[in-house]
């Protein structure tokens, strides 16, 4: 494993979990976070810079962010942490309401030369923290990769039509983009997602990444198309979910050596069997995820032990 960090820019709240039965959990998360979390959780040495208040909630998410060897990056704090609350439904899908505001320090202290960047979500459509993100990605293109993941929040991103000019800008500076179906629907409704991720895939965009829950996921990557079962599991909930995917599909693409603004074209070129082993690790992953409450994402351990 090589000495090279990754940069996770974005949000950090804390998630109230409302269960079916009225039970409140209070759990650290937001979609960056949580991607930050998981690469810690798989070794990667990992950065998440973010916006976090000098207050309880604050101190709770930096200390869980660290204790899974997540790196908070330096800056002026936020003067007040941000807060999620989920709704559990009988099924264990999660609906989301929100009490946020985003913005990146004014000040912001963080190592240089990450071998990927990701952003995503909340962080790469609220303003006035969007447009700082887009130019941030800019900027690291020439060191990194850049990975992206809509996570579309309806609640807080308003019209889809608007919201999907945004995240397609996000899409053309991105070479690794993972999305769910549920989130080109409320997008794209109708659209095929493949075809959605044929022509994400046809710019810049090196591999484009659907996730469809129970139904596994689809890739199109150098013109291929490569499908990957889900692994079946007892779902307790879906928070973190797909955080943990990305995750995984990071940590997958730098054991493959395929991370970094030089191996950019090898990444183009990818053979489906590599991005297909990739995905095979991120669904399960995903499953042991979903196996258990909250934005849980399993260790390394865990996985070398199945």
């Amino acid at each position: 494993m090589t000495s090279s960090h990754a940069l996770i820019v974005g949000e950090a709240l804390v998630d109230v979990v409302i269960q079916p039965d009225g039970s409140t959990e209070t759990h650290p998360g937001g979609s960056p976070a949580n991607v930050a979390l998981g690469l810690g959780r798989l070794g990667r040495d990992a950065e998440l810079l973010t916006a976090l208040g000098n207050d309880v909630h604050g101190r709770l998410v930096r200390s869980h962010l660290e204790a899974s060897r997540v790196t908070v990056a330096g800056g002026t704090p936020a003067p007040s942490t941000s807060v999620a609350t989920a709704h559990i439904d009988a099924h264990g899908v999660a609906t989301y309401d929100f009490d946020l505001a985003w913005a990146l320090p004014a000040d912001p202290v963080t190592r240089p030369g990450p071998v990927a960047v990701h952003t995503g979500s909340i962080a790469a459509v609220l303003e006035p923290g969007g447009s700082d993100v887009m130019r941030l990605l800019r900027d690291a293109r020439v060191d990194s990769t850049i990975t992206y993941d809509p996570n579309a929040r309806p609640t807080l991103m308003g019209d889809p039509h608007d919201a999907l000019a945004r995240i397609e800008a996000f899409v053309e500076l991105a070479d690794v983009v993972k999305v769910s179906d549920e989130d080109l629907d409320w997008l794209m409704p109708g659209v095929d997602p493949l075809e959605v991720a044929r022509q994400w895939a046809s710019a810049a965009t090196a591999l484009v990444v659907v996730t469809r829950g129970g139904e596994g996921s689809v890739a199109v990557a150098a013109g291929q198309v490569i499908e990957v079962p889900s692994v079946r599991v007892d779902v307790v909930d879906t928070v973190g979910a797909g955080d943990s995917y990305m995750a995984g599909l990071i940590d997958g693409l730098w054991e493959a050596d395929l991370l970094g603004a030089h191996r950019r074209d090898a990444l183009a070129a990818a053979p489906g069997n590599v991005i297909a082993e990739v995905l095979e690790r991120c669904a399960r992953i995903a499953a042991i995820t979903v196996s258990r409450a909250g934005a849980n994402p399993p260790w390394s351990a865990e996985l070398d032990g199945d």
